[in-house]
């Protein structure tokens, strides 16, 4: 049976030529509906009768939100250019078309992406080359420490309800990591309760996080426009603000945190990313369509991190949550191998050795050691806090910023200034 093809390419000179080409019964494609726009295109995948849809990149209001309904609606996408255009191709792999071919191929090969696509299988090779991480970014040092040569790391900072100290931790990791000398970015991409802003004194009107997801969710961001809405805090150390108000979450949809994530990659060697605490993805039983997921930015920051630090706080309460949260994400995401951090540890909430008890407890119920513990210090913490600085600025000899030193170390593989003691570790944090 032939595959059934929807197709999407309004305006391009060579559509008809296309279209006859595939329907010819040797390619094994049927076109069954040429839409004129993203509406239509996406009125008719709802139907079910349809397989694959073929886009041009000029298709407008084409962004991130259609790809995603397409691929809910069970039709896998092919994306044409016009050969050369290798900025209409990056735009299309960043709103989530895995397959972009040039528009001059060959109809088979056309096809042959599309069964391809229906089929799951791995993406081919690119006719259109993808050359944008080599390009110079406008705005940017040219300090080889402030353009990392590869690949950057995503650390998300997670952890259960109540006030474990997540965003704490998030705002110190970040800044130590700056201040070893290595090019960091900090993003708040908490849905309930972003305060980064708040702690460091910058203003939340700013567009942030909201407005880089924005550009990902339109194919349009690259690291010249992350750099320009991120706030550049101290040398080495840039942060990218969360949402005013939390009322504006559907804002921050998976797919387009997941491209700034990636496009952070290109821009820094370390990025932080503070996480809301719930998991819950069940949105979608309310609906009997595709919907806004709140909690989407924060599972999409879990998943695509190389290191997820779970942040406990060290009372009987806070250790409980922790506790039941581990359990979630093993249910929602079993792949992540989070780094236990206890927070807030000192004598009096638990009895006997806080750590050597606490330790202890986490591992007979969760089967995990303690990575890091953290001890409390509410007069560094209410220092900065009330001076929107951070804790190096403002007490730098606090025990709270030495481990939090040592951890930013073992996170970024590097060695810590001679005269610093480590943290405690326990566990790997290649996670």
């Amino acid at each position: 049976m032939a595959l059934q093809v929807f197709t999407a390419v309004t305006g391009a000179a060579w559509e008809s030529e296309l279209v006859g080409a595939l329907d010819r019964a040797d390619h094994g494609v049927s076109v069954v509906r040429r839409c004129v726009d993203v509406s239509e295109l996406l009125a008719v995948a709802a139907t079910g009768t349809g397989q694959a849809a073929l886009l041009s990149a000029e298709l407008r209001r084409l962004d991130g939100d259609a790809v995603a309904r397409l691929e809910a609606a069970g039709v896998a996408v092919v994306g044409l250019v016009d050969p050369g255009d290798e900025r209409a191709a990056d735009r299309l792999r960043q709103i989530g078309v895995r397959r972009v071919l040039p528009a001059d191929a060959e109809p088979d090969a056309i096809a042959a992406a599309l069964r391809e696509a229906v089929a799951g299988g791995s993406a081919p090779n690119r006719d259109v080359a993808d050359t944008r991480a080599a390009l110079p970014v406008p705005g940017m040092p040219d300090d080889p420490e402030e353009r990392p040569a590869g690949r950057g790391r995503v650390v998300a900072v997670w952890g259960p309800t109540g006030a474990p100290g997540r965003t704490t931790v998030a705002v110190g990791v970040a800044d130590e990591l700056s201040r070893l000398g290595l090019s960091t970015l900090l993003v708040d991409a908490d849905v309930y309760g972003g305060v980064i802003a708040q702690m460091l004194g910058l203003l939340d009107e700013s567009p942030g996080l909201a407005g880089a997801a924005r550009l990902a969710a339109g194919g349009f961001l690259d690291s010249a426009g992350l750099v320009r809405l991120a706030w550049a805090v101290r040398p080495h150390l840039r942060v990218l603000t969360g949402l005013a108000r939390a009322d504006r979450w559907p804002e921050l949809r998976p797919r387009a945190v997941t491209s700034v994530l990636e496009e952070a990659r290109r821009l820094a060697a370390m990025t932080v990313v503070d996480c809301a605490f719930s998991l819950e993805d069940d949105e979608e039983l309310s609906f009997d369509t595709a919907a806004p997921r709140r909690n989407g930015a924060t599972l999409a920051a879990l998943e695509a991190a190389d290191t997820v630090l779970c942040v406990s706080g060290a009372d009987p309460v806070a250790l409980q949550r922790t506790i039941r949260a581990l359990d979630g994400l093993r249910e929602v995401l079993p792949d992540v191998d989070p780094v236990l951090v206890v927070n807030q540890v000192r004598r009096g909430p638990v009895p006997g050795d806080p750590r050597r008890e606490i330790a202890a407890a986490l591992e007979r119920f969760t089967g995990r050691e303690v990575g890091f513990f953290l001890p409390a210090d509410r007069r560094a913490t209410d220092a900065a806090l009330a001076g929107g600085r951070t804790l190096a600025e403002v007490a730098g000899g606090s025990p709270l910023r030495v481990e939090l030193r040592a951890l930013a170390a073992a996170l970024a593989e590097v060695p810590l200034p001679v005269g610093r003691r480590r943290g405690i570790l326990r566990a790997p944090v290649t996670g």
